[in-house]
Order: C-alpha cells, then sequence, then structure tokens
C-alpha cells in the first residue's frame, strides 16, 4: 500500500501483528546521528533559514537566520512552537508575508496531501486553523500560483532592506528505518534571485 512507518505500524497493530518499524522519542539517545546530521544541515544552510519539525510541524531546532526570523514572534514562541502557525498567524510572521494569500494556500494544500497519504487527522485541523485566520490587509491578491517566469512559489517577506524573496527545499532522511526518523523534515529558505542572496547576505551582516 506504500504506506509512511507510522501508518504501516498501526495498521499491523489493528490487524493484531507486532509493528514492523521501531519507533522511538525524537531525543532517544539512538537517533543522536540523526540530530547531529540534522543540525549539520541547517548550520551550514546560514544565511537562509532553515529548521526542524516533526510531522505536525513542531519545531525541534533551528539555526541562527530563522530563530532571527522568528524572534518577533514572542507570543507563538513558547514550547511546542508549530511552525506553520507561528508563520500565518497574525501574531506571527504574518504582517512580514507580502504574498500571504498565496503562501497560505500553498500551505493548506501541502496538509491536505500530507493529511491524504498519513492518515492523521491533526493536519487537517491544523489546516483548518491556518485557514481561519485574518488575512493582513497588506497583503496582495494571489492564489498560489507562481508568477510567469517563476520556477516555485516563494515566500516574500518585507523586511528593512526591502522584499526577500525565498523558495523553500524540504529534506528527508529517505532511507530510514526507524518512525521518528523517517518523519523529520527540514525546511530550508533559499533566495530566489541574485538581488534575494544579497539581500539576504545583508540581512545576515545587519
Amino acid at each position: 500500500l506504500d504506506l509512511p512507518p507510522r501508518a504501516a505500524n498501526a495498521l499491523h497493530f489493528a490487524a493484531g501483528f507486532a509493528p514492523p518499524r521501531p519507533s522511538l522519542a525524537p531525543d532517544a539517545p539512538e537517533l543522536s546521528a540523526v540530530r547531529d546530521a540534522a543540525r549539520a544541515i541547517i548550520t551550514v544552510a546560514a544565511p537562509a533559514p532553515a529548521l526542524v519539525v516533526d510531522r505536525r510541524w513542531t519545531l525541534i531546532e533551528a539555526n541562527a537566520a530563522a530563530a532571527a526570523l522568528m524572534a518577533g514572534a514572542a507570543a507563538l514562541l513558547s514550547p511546542p512552537v508549530n511552525v506553520l502557525r507561528l508563520t500565518l498567524h497574525p501574531e506571527g510572521l504574518a504582517p512580514m508575508i507580502v504574498n500571504y494569500r498565496d503562501w497560505r494556500a500553498h500551505v493548506a494544500a501541502r496538509l491536505t496531501r500530507d493529511a491524504g497519504i498519513s492518515g492523521d487527522d491533526e493536519l487537517l485541523t491544523l489546516r483548518d486553523e491556518l485557514l481561519s485566520y485574518p488575512v493582513p490587509h497588506h497583503a496582495r491578491p494571489g492564489g498560489a500560483r507562481p508568477a510567469p517566469g517563476a520556477v516555485a512559489l516563494p515566500l516574500s517577506l518585507k523586511t528593512p532592506l526591502g522584499t526577500l524573496n525565498l523558495f523553500s527545499a524540504t529534506t528527508m532522511f529517505g532511507a530510514a528505518s526507524e518512525v521518528t526518523a523517517s518523519e523529520l523534515m527540514i525546511e530550508s529558505f533559499w533566495p530566489a534571485t541574485d538581488s534575494d542572496r544579497a539581500l539576504l547576505a545583508a540581512l545576515a551582516a545587519s
């Protein structure tokens, strides 16, 4: 059925069989190499913002660039921090997001797809919560479609030095045989153009 490891475990358990995949806590000693690898990836991504999240987008670790972006959302930084909630909430990064409608539609579509694959209804609950947030007054019209000629939908952020356009990349441990490791996601955000690269470097130096 090509089920993800957690769903496959649940199916085996429901049928009265032992789950075929081990499932460990994120801080388990056995996962230290995975944690080290994830930390190394987000560290070398700098000055691009990068963070590690679990299957429900709970923040596990962030590099300095991502932490600086999130610093303005102090009200939402009490653990556990949900990265998508922090991004789209009115008290989070929403006031910075120029293409809020586009980005929220993209996030909602991803949560819908992931819920369909994993069978995790909590992702749908999170999606519905995000869609209930008011759209910031500055948000431009949109519908999660990249601009003509664009290779990816950017996250466009209003910064003191100008608008910064970043496209996202998701890294996962494709050969993971343990449930928690298979669900870890490393989300990194990269400059969309040379001018965005220069702006990102300037922001990092300021």
